[in-house]
């Protein structure tokens, strides 16, 4: 299926972007997607009342549908009503979050998997003093990183200003997160969540 963004440009999927990545990783021994993953985790705080937390649906047009069969319908071409900003948002403690997740099979996490507006997007948020950040995920080591969008921001401008257009998974470590995956919840992003909050409030 061809998606495009307003203005007739076409979005590339990280799909598009990284052929050999691999979607289904082994979370915890479940065999589940980085996405099931995060909203398996998002449910169990729902329910916990821990947080409250959701996938941002995708608003698109649809202009061409196929009906191989009469009772099944095959989308061949949408298009994005509006430019996408984040994967989820919702509220803790009081405090507005927004995060994006990402995965790659390569050794170093590659810009390119953001767009502009997400950059910008992001930037709002955190100049409203709400917590963004992004979950990173290596497939080849099956490391996640939460890393906050302050960070992400410095990674971002370096390369806009003729740095390395990607993130080594050393520079990862020292200035993320790593979560390890459990069970109920799967990804415990919450606890990080914590720490941003209480350094805010020094």
């Amino acid at each position: 299926m061809m998606v495009r963004y307003p203005y007739g440009k076409k979005f590339t999927t990280v799909n598009e972007a990284e052929p050999e990545l691999v979607r289904k990783v082994n979370y915890a021994n479940r065999g589940m997607s980085l996405e099931s993953a995060i909203n398996d985790t998002n449910i169990y705080y729902l329910e916990h009342d821990i947080a409250v937390v959701h996938k941002k649906p995708i608003p698109i047009q649809i202009v061409k549908v196929d009906y191989p069969h009469r009772s099944a319908a095959v989308i061949k071409e949408a298009y994005y009503q509006q430019a996408s900003t984040t994967d989820y948002n919702g509220v803790y403690r009081g405090r507005y979050l927004d995060f994006e997740a990402k995965e790659t099979n390569q050794k170093s996490f590659p810009l390119k998997n953001f767009h502009d507006h997400q950059i910008v997007h992001m930037r709002r948020i955190v100049h409203q003093n709400a917590i963004s950040f992004v979950l990173i995920h290596f497939i080849a080591y099956d490391e996640l990183y939460f890393l906050s969008a302050n960070n992400l921001f410095s990674f971002w401008d370096r390369m806009l200003e003729g740095g390395r257009k990607s993130i080594t998974r050393d520079e990862i470590r020292e200035n993320g997160k790593q979560i390890q995956f459990g069970f109920m919840p799967t990804i415990d992003y919450i606890k990080i969540v914590d720490e941003l909050i209480a350094e805010q409030g020094k």
